[in-house]
């Protein structure tokens, strides 16, 4: 049963992984609302424009009625506040994540003390998986399907021949 609280998922999701999905969906079984915080992403170049990943992101999670899709910049700690929220998600698949998000999650506490930090693992099947590395993969040529959502999978497709 989903309390009544909306929590924040932030990243740049380009592209959203298998590891994302699970880590939001399980995110949406405990929140009533949670806002899918997709990152303009200024300081990096992404292989997908904002737009696109908007877009994807949203066609992935259409059935969950519970998970909204929005663009932010800017502190993540002034779009979770302007969104009413009190918790932000976060994904921690490894030691080092958590050395960083541990980092991140006092500071946002430090500049929004009504938001709380929760952190997930991801499913064990898709603890390896990162944009990063899916990104890298698929740009060489190298089949990630294993990895992304069938939709997610045919857009790398359809970026990389352009």
């Amino acid at each position: 049963m989903a309390h009544a609280v909306i929590a924040v998922f932030p990243g740049t999701f380009d592209p959203i992984t298998l590891g994302h999905q699970d880590l939001i969906r399980r995110s949406a079984l405990l929140f009533q609302t949670v806002v899918v915080a997709v990152a303009a992403a200024h300081h990096k170049k992404t292989l997908f424009t904002l737009e696109e990943r908007l877009e994807t992101v949203r066609a992935v999670f259409a059935p969950l009625g519970n998970v909204r899709v929005e663009p932010f910049t800017g502190l993540v700690r002034d779009f979770a506040v302007a969104q009413g929220a009190s918790v932000m998600v976060r994904g921690v698949r490894s030691v080092t994540d958590f050395d960083y998000e541990a980092q991140l999650a006092g500071m946002n506490r430090a500049l929004a003390p009504d938001v709380d930090t929760l952190f997930l693992t991801p499913d064990a099947r898709y603890q390896f998986i990162s944009s990063t590395l899916v990104r890298e993969i698929a740009t060489l040529q190298g089949d990630v399907q294993q990895f992304v959502d069938p939709l997610v999978h045919q857009r790398l497709l359809d970026k990389l021949k352009a």
